[in-house]
C-alpha cells in the first residue's frame, strides 16, 4: 500500500462580484464586478472605481448602503477525479452571514467571521467545471433582525453588533468609520486526500532545566479506519513517532538543552522550527508547522498588604508591561497584509513596547501578527472579541461562540508571544456600574463565557495560557475596576478630570487608558478637503468620532496651554497635549514600580484618518504621542514627582546591569541660569526602581513662573516645571539649525539660545513619507540636539526652522 498526501489547492482566482438585494446604486445594479479573494465588496467596489474611497470626507455616509445589499461571490474552477477519494471545500474566513453553494446544492449557512468552516464535497463535484457561489446576506439588517430574536441588551452604540459574531467595530466605534464589510475574507481552497489528515494539532513547548520538551496532541480525521497510521514530531534535529490507531495521539520529543525565549529588552528571542507529520505506509500524508519558544509564564496574584498585584513573570523574572492596545490596522482588514504587520510592530519596538492587548471589539488576527511578535519579542495578550456590551447567551450565538473559542485558542496558544488570553472588555465594569443589571431585567449577558466557556476551553487545549474573565478584573472578587486589584481602566481624565489627577491613582496595573489628538498634518488634509479646514468644519466633525470629542480635547487644552486661533497651531496644540497627558501618566505609574508593574496605552494604531488615541495614524505615520511612548518606556529613566514629602527624583532601571553613579540636580531659570545644584548618590538595582527625595534647595522655586528642575544622570534626564507653560514666563524658542545629507534621509542639529520645551519637527509636512525618529526634545540654552529625519527628497534647513516645521511648546505660550 502507498501513501497519498494531501492536497491544497487555492481557489483565490476568477471570482466575480454581484449586488442583490437592497438599496443598490444604478451604476452597480446588474453589474458583474471582478472580485479578489481573500477580499471583501469594499475593496472591489474601489477597484473597479464604482465608490469613492470611504476615508475621504464624509464618503462613510454615502457608502452605508453597503452593508444593507446582499453581495454574491461566484467563481468557476475545473476539477477531475484522480487518485484522492476525500475532498473538501475549506473557508478560513467568510464575513460574515453566508449561504455557500456548490453546482446548485447549499452547503451550509454561516454567521460567524471568527471561525473556518470545512465542507466535505466529495459526491458534488462533477469532472470539468464546478460552479461555487457564495450568497452574503446584508449584515445591518441581519444584526437588526437577531437583536430582535434575541432580546435588545445594552450596548454603547446604536447597532447591534453584540447580536451577530462579526467585529464589533465594523459597526463603528468612537474612534471607527462604520463599513459593514461583507466578503470572503481569508483563504479559500479545496483540500483532498486519502486515508486520513492531520485535523486538530495542539503544540507546546516547556522548559525542563537546561533542557526543554516539546509536546503535539494531534487529532485526525479518519477516512480508512483499517490504515495503519503514525505520527512524527521533529524539533531540533530531534524526533519521535508514536502510532495512532483511533482519533488522537500525543507525542513528546525533549531536547537536552534549549535557549529561553524572552520579551524584548529581557533577552534574545530563540524560536524552533516544529514539524507535525502524519505517516501511512511510510510516506507524509499530511504535515503542519509551528515555531515555538521555550518559556515560562504567569501572572502573580498574590494578595499582599496593598491589595491584588498583576505581574507577569516570564521565566521567573518579574516584567514591567510597557504596552499598547491593539485595533484593526485598516477598517478594511484584508488589505492588512504581513510587510504592513511588521511596520506596525517595528514601530512598536522602536517605541520601546514589550506587550501589544488585541483588543476585544476587533478580530482575531492573521498568524503573520502573531508569528511576528514571536520574532520581535513583543508580547501578545489577546481578548476573547467581546467588548462593551451585554451578550445573548442563546442559541445561535451559544454554539458559534463554542466554536470559534476551540479553534482560535487552538491557533493561537503555541505561540511565545502569547502570556493572556482574556475573557472581554469592560463587560464585567459594564454589569456593575452601567445600569446594565436595571436594562437588563433577567436576560442573560455573557457571564457564561468569561466564568465557565471559555476557562473550561483554555484548560482542554491550552492550560499553559494564563487566563482572566475581562479587562478591567479584580482576581479577588472586588469591584472589577478597583484600583488596588488586578487590572483598572482609566477614563475618568480624558472623559471629566485634567490629566493632572492620572497622579491621583495608584493602580497595580493599567490595562487602559489615553488622550485624544489629530493625525499628522499631512494625513490630515489628505483625508479632508474642508475649505476652509477648522477644528469644527463639517470634515472635521466626521473624522471625529468620540462624543463631544472636540470638547474634551479644549476642555483638557486650557488648563496647560492657551487655545490656538489659527488651524495648524490647535493642531499641534492637540497633539502635544495628547502626548504631554499621556507622558505624564506613564511616569506617574512607571514610577510606583513594582506597585505598579504595567501600563497599557490605548492605543497604538488607527484604522483610518481620524483624531483618536492612536500614537501612529491610520497613513502609518507617527505622532507626537509615538515619542512620548519611547521616552517614558525607555529602559533607563528619571522623572521627577510628587510626593508626600515633597518632590522626589524617581530613576526606573529596565536593565540587567545596575545603574550607579550620582544624580545632578539643579533649579534653573528660564534663561538656564542656575539658582540651586545638589549632587546626590544614584544606586538603581537591576529591573528596579528607586526614589531619591530632593532637598529643599532645588525642590521649592523661588519664582514659580521662571524656574525649572533638571535631574541629570548619563544619558538620562527628567524635569519638573514649577507652573504649567501657559502661566510661565516662557519665551519663543531660538535656536541655530544646521542639516547634513546621510544614508536613508538626513541629520539635523539643533543649538538651543533659549530653553526650548517639546521641540518636535513635523517633517510630513515638508514630504509626506518623511519621518523624525527623535521628537519632544527640550533643550537648556546652549545645548545642542542631533535629529536624524528618514525621507527620500531634499530637506532644507530653513524650510526645516520654519515656525510651522519646527514646533515646541513655546509657540503655545508666546504670541
Amino acid at each position: 500500500m502507498t501513501s497519498t498526501p494531501l492536497v491544497r489547492r487555492p481557489l483565490t482566482q476568477d471570482w466575480t462580484l454581484t449586488a442583490g438585494a437592497g438599496p443598490v446604486p444604478a451604476a452597480i445594479e446588474g453589474r458583474t464586478i471582478t472580485a479578489t479573494v481573500p477580499g471583501c465588496v469594499h475593496v472591489d467596489l474601489l477597484a473597479a472605481q464604482l465608490i469613492p474611497d470611504p476615508y475621504l470626507d464624509d464618503n462613510e455616509s454615502l457608502l452605508a448602503w453597503i452593508g444593507r445589499v446582499d453581495w454574491t461571490y461566484r467563481t468557476r474552477f475545473t476539477w477531475s477525479r484522480g487518485d484522492r477519494d476525500r475532498h473538501d471545500l475549506v473557508f478560513d474566513g467568510l464575513d460574515t452571514v453566508a449561504r455557500v453553494e456548490l453546482n446548485g446544492t447549499t452547503l451550509i449557512e454561516t454567521a460567524n467571521q471568527h471561525r473556518s468552516y470545512r465542507l466535505p464535497v466529495d459526491g458534488l463535484l462533477v469532472e470539468g467545471e464546478n460552479d461555487l457561489v457564495v450568497r452574503f446576506t446584508a449584515p445591518v439588517p441581519y444584526a437588526n433582525a437577531q437583536s430582535l430574536a434575541l432580546g435588545v441588551r445594552p450596548r454603547p452604540y446604536p447597532l447591534p453588533y453584540e447580536a451577530i459574531r462579526k467585529s464589533a467595530c465594523n459597526f463603528g466605534w468612537d474612534w471607527g468609520i462604520a463599513t459593514f464589510t461583507s466578503g470572503i475574507w481569508r483563504e479559500v481552497r479545496l483540500e483532498s486526500w486519502t486515508s486520513a489528515r492531520l485535523d486538530r494539532v495542539l503544540v507546546d513547548a516547556t522548559p525542563d532545566g537546561d533542557g526543554g520538551v516539546v509536546t503535539a496532541r494531534v487529532q485526525i480525521d479518519r477516512a480508512d479506519a483499517g490504515a495503519p497510521l503514525a505520527v512524527r514530531l521533529t524539533v531540533g534535529g530531534e524526533s519521535a513517532t508514536v502510532p495512532i490507531s483511533a482519533g488522537e495521539a500525543t507525542v513528546h520529543v525533549a531536547l537536552d538543552r534549549v535557549e529561553r525565549w524572552w520579551p524584548i529588552g529581557y533577552g534574545a528571542q530563540p524560536l524552533s522550527d516544529v514539524a507535525v507529520e502524519l505517516v501511512h505506509a511510510g510516506g507524509v500524508i499530511d504535515r503542519t508547522e509551528r515555531r515555538v519558544g521555550f518559556r515560562t509564564v504567569r501572572w502573580d496574584t498574590t494578595a499582599d498588604a496593598e491589595g491584588t498585584p498583576f505581574t507577569l513573570v516570564v521565566n521567573d523574572q518579574p516584567v514591567f508591561v510597557k504596552g499598547v492596545n491593539w485595533i484593526p490596522d485598516d477598517a478594511l482588514p484584508v488589505r492588512v497584509d504581513r510587510a504592513r504587520y511588521r511596520r506596525r510592530l517595528e514601530q512598536a519596538v522602536e517605541a520601546n513596547l514589550n506587550l501589544i492587548r488585541v483588543w476585544g471589539g476587533g478580530i482575531y488576527e492573521n498568524d503573520d501578527f502573531y508569528e511576528l511578535c514571536d520574532e520581535l519579542g513583543l508580547l501578545t495578550w489577546q481578548d476573547f472579541l467581546f467588548a462593551c456590551a451585554a451578550y445573548p447567551e442563546e442559541e445561535p450565538l451559544r454554539s458559534e461562540i463554542e466554536a470559534e473559542a476551540y479553534e482560535n485558542v487552538a491557533r493561537l496558544a503555541h505561540h511565545a508571544s502569547l502570556v493572556l488570553l482574556t475573557g472581554n472588555n469592560e463587560n464585567l465594569w459594564g454589569f456593575e456600574d452601567w445600569d446594565w443589571k436595571r436594562r437588563l431585567d433577567g436576560k442573560t449577558w455573557g457571564a457564561y463565557y468569561y466564568y465557565e466557556l471559555f476557562p473550561r476551553v483554555i484548560a482542554e487545549i491550552a492550560a499553559h495560557v494564563p487566563y482572566a474573565p475581562g479587562s478591567p478584573f479584580s482576581p479577588g472578587g472586588q469591584h472589577p475596576n478597583a484600583e488596588e486589584h488586578g487590572t483598572m481602566h482609566l477614563w475618568e481624565q480624558w472623559n471629566r478630570q485634567d490629566w493632572l489627577t492620572y497622579r491621583d491613582h495608584r493602580p497595580r496595573f493599567v490595562a487602559e487608558f489615553g488622550w485624544q489628538g489629530p493625525p499628522a498634518w499631512s494625513t490630515l488634509v489628505r483625508s479632508i478637503s474642508d475649505a476652509p479646514l477648522t477644528p469644527e468644519s463639517p470634515g472635521m466633525i466626521v473624522h471625529q468620532k468620540a462624543m463631544e470629542g472636540n470638547v474634551k480635547l479644549t476642555t483638557g487644552l486650557v488648563p496647560h496651554f492657551r487655545v490656538p486661533e489659527d488651524m495648524e497651531s490647535w493642531h499641534w496644540a492637540m497633539q502635544l497635549n495628547q502626548a504631554i497627558a499621556v507622558r505624564t501618566a506613564l511616569d506617574h505609574f512607571r514610577s510606583w514600580a513594582p506597585h505598579t508593574m504595567g501600563a497599557i496605552v490605548w492605543q497604538l494604531n488607527d484604522c483610518w484618518p481620524v483624531t483618536s488615541w492612536a500614537a501612529i495614524d491610520g497613513d502609518e505615520r507617527p505622532k507626537p504621542l509615538f515619542y512620548a511612548l519611547r521616552q517614558s518606556f525607555a529602559p533607563r529613566v528619571i522623572t521627577v514627582q510628587p510626593r508626600e514629602s515633597g518632590l522626589a527624583a524617581v530613576l526606573g532601571n529596565d536593565t540587567d546591569a545596575a545603574w550607579e553613579g550620582h544624580l545632578r540636580v539643579r533649579r534653573l531659570g528660564l534663561d538656564g541660569t542656575v539658582h540651586a545644584e545638589e549632587t546626590l548618590p544614584l544606586s538603581v538595582a537591576p529591573r528596579a526602581s528607586a526614589t531619591v527625595p530632593l532637598p529643599a534647595s532645588v525642590a521649592v522655586a523661588g519664582d514659580a513662573a521662571s524656574e525649572f528642575l533638571a535631574a541629570d544622570a548619563h544619558d538620562a534626564r527628567g524635569f519638573w516645571f514649577f507652573a504649567e507653560a501657559r502661566n510661565s514666563a516662557l519665551t519663543a524658542a531660538q535656536f541655530d539649525l544646521s542639516v547634513k545629507t546621510v544614508p536613508g534621509g538626513s541629520e539635523v542639529t539643533v543649538t538651543a539660545r533659549s530653553l526650548i520645551r517639546d521641540l518636535t519637527f513635523l517633517v510630513d509636512k515638508l514630504d509626506p513619507a518623511a519621518h523624525a525618529e527623535e521628537g519632544l526634545l527640550t533643550l537648556l540654552p546652549g545645548e545642542t540636539a542631533t535629529v536624524r529625519i528618514r525621507h527620500r527628497g531634499a530637506l532644507d534647513a530653513e524650510a526645516l526652522a520654519s515656525p510651522a516645521v519646527a514646533r515646541s511648546a513655546n509657540q503655545l505660550v508666546t504670541s
